[in-house]
C-alpha cells in the first residue's frame, strides 16, 4: 500500500483498515469480530477490508459487520493491494509483490515496530489432524520456488534485515508440491550457507518432519538460530491417535532428547491442547508426567474449542468447561517452571542477540527476550552476559 502512496497512520484515522484474521480456535474468531467491531466505532468513517482465514471460512458473518466493505478470501489475499488500490484511487503502477516471488515490496527494519523479517516460504496444509480447520481455510500445501526464496532472503538482507524467520502454515512439507528435489532440508542447507552476517530462524515444524539432518544443520551453522519450535500437542499416545497425530510420545521424546545433546543451550518450545473431546483424567496425568520430564523451554497452551467441520467436533465424550480451564491453569504452571528453568540455566553466559524495539531489548539466537543495561542502536548484533531477572549487561566494547 505505501509502494501505491498510501500513508500508514492509526486505525482511528485511517480511510481504509486491512484486518487479517485467523480461525484456529472460538475465541480467535471472537477476536477477529471484537477488533472489527472496535475499530468502526472508534472511526464511523472507515472502510474495513477482512481477509484470512476466518474470511475464508464464514465470508458472510464478516462480512455483515459495522463498516466491512470488502471480505477477501486466502485465495485471494495475494491480489488484496490491487483489490484495495480500485476502491481507493491508489493508482501507482508498480505492482506490489515484485512478481510470483515471496517477498513482496521489501520493507525496513523497524516498520510497524519489528526489527525481524517473517518470510513465508509455504501455505496450505495436506495433514488432516482432527481438531484443524486450517486445510479448508489454506488449502493444500504450496511452496514457493527455492530461487524465488533465495531471491526474497537476498532483498531482504539488501533492505538492512539481519534476521529473518522463515515461516509456513506447514512449514516441514516444504518443496514437496515442487517435483523438483526441493526439501526443508534443501533450503535450510542453502541458508546455512548464507555468506552475510544474518540469522534465519525456522518457525515451528510438525516433530515428524525434523529430521536427524535439519538438526545437524542447526547445530553446525551460526546462520542457523538454535531454536526449535516442535508441537507435541498432547502427552498420551491414546490422545495423539484421537488428534490424528502421526506420531507418538515416546518419538517425541527422542527428538528433543537428541536436541538437546547436540545443542545443549537451544531454545525447544511446544503447543499443547489441553481438553480435548475423550480426555479424562488418566490421559492428563500421563501428559503432566511427560511434560515434567521433557526438557522443553516453554509451552504455548490451549483449551480445545470446537471447529465446526471438523472431525474433533463431533468426538464425544466433551470435557467439562471448568475442567478444561483447571488443566490449562496446571498445564501453563508446567510451562512457566520450564521457562524459568531454562532462564536460569543461561545465566552467566555471553551470547549473541539482536537489539528490538527502542534498542532497549535483546533476543538471543535462542530466543531469550532479555532488557538490556543501557540503550543500544536498534537492528545491531551484540554481545551480552546474561544476567538474573531477565537482564543482560551489553559487553565491552560495543
Amino acid at each position: 500500500m505505501r509502494a501505491r502512496g498510501a500513508t500508514a497512520t492509526s486505525p482511528d484515522r485511517a480511510d481504509v483498515v486491512l484486518v487479517n484474521t485467523c480461525s484456529v480456535t472460538a475465541s480467535a474468531d471472537q477476536s477477529a469480530r471484537q477488533t472489527i467491531r472496535r475499530i468502526a466505532r472508534s472511526n464511523p468513517a472507515v472502510r474495513i477490508v477482512v481477509t484470512g482465514c476466518y474470511a475464508t471460512r464464514r465470508p458472510g458473518e464478516l462480512a455483515a459487520l459495522p463498516n466491512v466493505v470488502r471480505v477477501v478470501g486466502n485465495a485471494g489475499k495475494d491480489a488484496i493491494v490491487d483489490v484495495v488500490a480500485e476502491d481507493t484511487g491508489l493508482t501507482t503502477a508498480e505492482r506490489f509483490g515484485g512478481g510470483d516471488g515471496p517477498c513482496g515490496q521489501m520493507l525496513t527494519p523497524g516498520t510497524a515496530g519489528r526489527t525481524a523479517l517473517t518470510l513465508r516460504v509455504q501455505t496450505g496444509c495436506d495433514e488432516a489432524c482432527s481438531y484443524c480447520i486450517i486445510p479448508s481455510t489454506r488449502g493444500l500445501g504450496r511452496s514457493h520456488r527455492l530461487e524465488d526464496v533465495v531471491h526474497g532472503v537476498q532483498r531482504a538482507v539488501d533492505a538492512g534485515y539481519k534476521e529473518i524467520a522463515i515461516t509456513g502454515v506447514h512449514l516441514g512439507s516444504y518443496g514437496r508440491d515442487l517435483a523438483d528435489g526441493s526439501s526443508l532440508a534443501t533450503l535450510i542447507r542453502r541458508l546455512g550457507e548464507w555468506p552475510a552476517d544474518v540469522l534465519f530462524r525456522v518457525s515451528s515444524l510438525e516433530p515428524m518432519d525434523c529430521s536427524e539432518e535439519i538438526v545437524e544443520m542447526v547445530a553446525s551453522s551460526e546462520r542457523i538460530a538454535p531454536h526449535f519450535h516442535l508441537p507435541l500437542q498432547h502427552g498420551s499416545d491414546a490422545m495423539l491417535r484421537s488428534m490424528r497425530r502421526p506420531y507418538t510420545v515416546s518419538y517425541y521424546r527422542s527428538l528433543v532428547d537428541r536436541i538437546k545433546t547436540v545443542l545443549p543451550h537451544a531454545s525447544v518450545g511446544s503447543d499443547i491442547i489441553v481438553g480435548f473431546p475423550g480426555e479424562t483424567p488418566s490421559h492428563f496425568g500421563e501428559m503432566r508426567s511427560v511434560l515434567e520430564q521433557l526438557p522443553l523451554t516453554h509451552l504455548h497452551v490451549f483449551p480445545y474449542s470446537d471447529r465446526p467441520g471438523t472431525v474433533a467436533s463431533r468426538l464425544t465424550p466433551k470435557v467439562d468447561g471448568r475442567e478444561v480451564r483447571d488443566r490449562g491453569r496446571v498445564t501453563r504452571a508446567i510451562g512457566e517452571q520450564m521457562s524459568q528453568r531454562f532462564r536460569e540455566s543461561q545465566v552467566g553466559r555471553t551470547v549473541r542477540g539482536l537489539s528490538v524495539n527502542d534498542g532497549r531489548s535483546i533476543v538471543t539466537s535462542n530466543y531469550l527476550k532479555l532488557r538490556l543495561d543501557r540503550q543500544q542502536p536498534r537492528n545491531q548484533w551484540l554481545r551480552v552476559r546474561v544476567e538474573r531477572e531477565m537482564q543482560a549487561t551489553v559487553a565491552a566494547g560495543q
